[in-house]
């Protein structure tokens, strides 16, 4: 018989330490093996316990739990999911988390269970099993460090024809900024799709946009899409590129769920596809399920270079190794050797390929 996955479930609140207990409990993989209602708690249970993965409150009486998880990601590193409240504070604290090493973050039921608890329930069995498989980086030494520095040699006249589309889930916010910041300020024009609630995208951009050398923003309906620009899908939106007159633009639209997201990667690949010309790239970061693998494939066969990352550098190698599984990437790479890899534009090989 398979081992269970071993969860503790740290919040102070007794109702929602109920709804996630009778969530994870529901399934035959997942087992609460306990609970704790403070940080000091849950540091004694995880010694005696020892589980797979922790789910973990922000706000919790005694000690906060970004503090907590601060202190656990350099002692004992463990697999982490958050549970976070869809505010504009709640964004930033959940940010905090992840750049700490939290794998995911789960929304906060309400006191209410206002919407679809089986939902919920199958959200929060989802990602617990994948934060379960998910390769944790110890805090001494994140991700982002791991990757080069900028570029040299870039001079701001460098003219880039080539766009670069990409797509991530989880473990992506992380590994988004890990590849901008690999790039210079005069980079290609930049879409990217990162599965991310609507009240944390915006909030998202504006880290990006601090931390790296270009211009990151969330995409606004009709802005033009320039070089030396990167722009953020918004949450429960899709991105899709449109060429208006001569000039590439974004759209935004709220339609159906594709793979079970909004905004989806596959309808960001797809209308680069469309839209612009072989000389696009795509690639696909770590994230849980399959989403973007298919539309890496067509951006693949369409004549377009294609990147997927590696397994080893991944937190979760569900969209990479399902587009790896499918044949659709020409390259796989390494977090820390994308970036330089984009500014390069690929040729050779695609033309190699377009005349097979």
């Amino acid at each position: 018989m398979k081992k269970k996955i071993r969860v503790l479930v740290v919040d102070d609140s007794a109702l929602v330490l109920k709804i996630l207990t009778t969530a994870l409990n529901l399934t035959d993989d997942l087992e609460v093996v306990g609970t704790a209602t403070d940080p000091f708690m849950a540091r004694e249970k995880i010694k005696t316990l020892n589980p797979d993965v922790l789910t973990l409150d922000v706000e919790m009486p005694r000690m906060d739990g970004i503090s907590f998880l601060g202190n656990l990601m350099r002692l004992r590193p463990m697999p982490v999911v958050m549970i976070s409240t869809l505010t504009s504070k709640g964004s930033e604290v959940t940010l905090n988390a992840l750049e700490l090493g939290a794998v995911d973050f789960i929304a906060k039921p309400s006191a209410s269970l206002q919407g679809n608890i089986e939902e919920f329930a199958r959200e929060v069995q989802e990602k617990v099993r994948a934060a379960a498989g998910a390769r944790v980086q110890p805090l001494e030494k994140p991700l982002v460090a791991a990757v080069a520095a900028k570029p040299s040699g870039i001079r701001s006249s460098t003219v880039f024809k080539h766009m670069i589309a990409i797509g991530a889930s989880t473990g992506g916010t992380e590994a988004i900024k890990a590849v901008l910041m690999g790039l210079p300020a005069d980079c290609p024009p930049i879409v990217i799709t990162q599965h991310i609630p609507s009240q944390f995208s915006a909030s998202y951009a504006r880290r990006l946009n601090d931390t790296c050398a270009m211009n990151v923003s969330e995409a606004s309906h009709n802005s033009p899409i320039l070089s030396g620009h990167a722009y953020i899908a918004p949450g429960d939106q899709h991105l899709q590129i449109f060429k208006t007159n001569g000039k590439y633009v974004c759209k935004l639209s709220s339609g159906e769920r594709v793979n079970r997201h909004r905004p989806a990667v596959d309808v960001l690949f797809d209308s680069v596809i469309e839209h612009a010309d072989k000389s696009a790239i795509g690639v696909i970061l770590t994230g849980m399920g399959a989403d973007g693998a298919q539309g890496l494939l067509r951006m693949y066969e369409h004549g377009c270079y294609t990147i997927a990352q590696d397994e080893a550098s991944s937190v979760v190698w569900g969209m990479p190794g399902s587009a790896v599984n499918l044949g659709a990437a020409d390259e796989v790479l390494p977090l820390s050797k994308i970036a330089a890899r984009l500014l390069q534009a690929p040729r050779a090989d695609r033309g190699r390929r377009s005349s097979q």
